[in-house]
């Protein structure tokens, strides 16, 4: 079969020929794949410098942990792999697999279930929204980010602030649900004058956080009490792409009644991530079905998975890769 293959940690994937998995045992499915996401996530994996990283390329492996695939019988699923997704064929867990509903392609499906995984698992578990709450998300400009507003207005969020450094990514915000924004090109008084008068006139109840760094740092900082009374303020970490470390003030733990945590592999119970299966990707993917959740997507194909896989996608879209069956030339 044709796949994405690693054989130098870092290095970049190559379109070639490679053996076809087997599913071990009666908890795996062997599934014909139609389309796999390239996100943050797959990449980072393969540099290795994700913390769940613990593989290194050496006679090479299939990239990809998650895709549209289709079964022995025609039914059209999500699954998670054990073998790499990238590839015409791969294994996935049998448990974790959700059918998809007529009425959304393959494409903006494959886009999807990572996007719920970063918004929903935080909102729900984590910051345990509730209707009537004031949800702020630091760094919504992403795929990720367009996700989590519409999600947040979906569970109930009374209003929903965003930040990005893109102003026109900003913008276009508010046509999927967001209240206010905050753009994070400006100076750093500029930005904390701003999000803390938000704040004062309408409390943040929840914080959901893709970017971290100095950005969490001047967050924290506009929500530091002053002695009195304050909301219960939820803070969830997704993300860092504006780094890993930051510097918390003391102050800020014993002023406020400040809920600091995290959303991601490893913070999650398994009955959590089981109703992710069972109830949440079910539902966002009937949302995106009847167009009341939307995603904007690149698609491409396998053929070119070394040129596509540092190309950089601006606006908040998802790069989704289809994969056709290859046809072996007549001898």
């Amino acid at each position: 079969m044709k796949a994405a293959v690693m054989y130098q940690q870092g290095g970049l994937p190559q379109y070639t020929d490679f053996p076809e998995p087997i599913a071990q045992n009666d908890d795996e499915l062997l599934v014909t794949v139609k389309a796999v996401a390239i996100k943050h996530l797959d990449k980072s994996r393969a540099s290795g410098k994700h913390y769940s990283s613990d593989e290194k390329a050496t006679s090479g492996r299939v990239i990809g942990g998650d895709g549209i695939c289709v079964l022995a019988d025609g039914t059209r699923v999500y699954g998670m792999g054990i073998s790499g997704m990238l590839a015409e064929k791969a294994t996935i867990h049998k448990d974790r697999i959700v059918k998809i509903p007529e009425g959304l392609d393959d494409v903006s499906a494959a886009a999807l279930p990572n996007a719920v995984i970063g918004a929903a698992m935080g909102l729900k578990f984590k910051a345990d929204i509730q209707p009537g709450d004031v949800v702020l998300i630091n760094g919504a400009t992403g795929f990720t980010g367009r996700v989590a507003v519409q999600i947040a207005k979906h569970y109930g969020a009374k209003k929903v602030i965003v930040t990005g450094r893109n102003q026109q990514s900003l913008n276009d915000l508010l046509s999927l649900g967001a209240d206010e924004t905050v753009g994070l090109l400006q100076d750093d008084e500029s930005f904390k004058a701003q999000l803390t008068g938000i704040h004062s006139l309408t409390p943040i109840d929840v914080i959901i956080d893709y970017l971290w760094g100095h950005t969490a740092e001047m967050i924290l900082a506009c929500i530091k009490g002053k002695g009195s009374f304050t909301n219960k303020i939820r803070y969830v970490s997704v993300g860092n792409m504006a780094g890993d470390l930051i510097q918390l003030s003391a102050a800020n733990l014993r002023s406020i009644d400040l809920q600091l945590t995290g959303s991601g592999l490893g913070a999650w119970s398994k009955a959590q991530v089981g109703q992710l299966f069972s109830e949440i990707l079910p539902e966002m993917f009937q949302l995106a079905a009847t167009g009341k959740l939307k995603v904007d997507t690149i698609k491409v194909k396998l053929e070119g998975i070394a040129e596509l896989w540092n190309l950089d996608v601006p606006n908040g879209e998802r790069l989704v890769v289809t994969i056709k069956p290859h046809l072996n030339p007549p001898r």
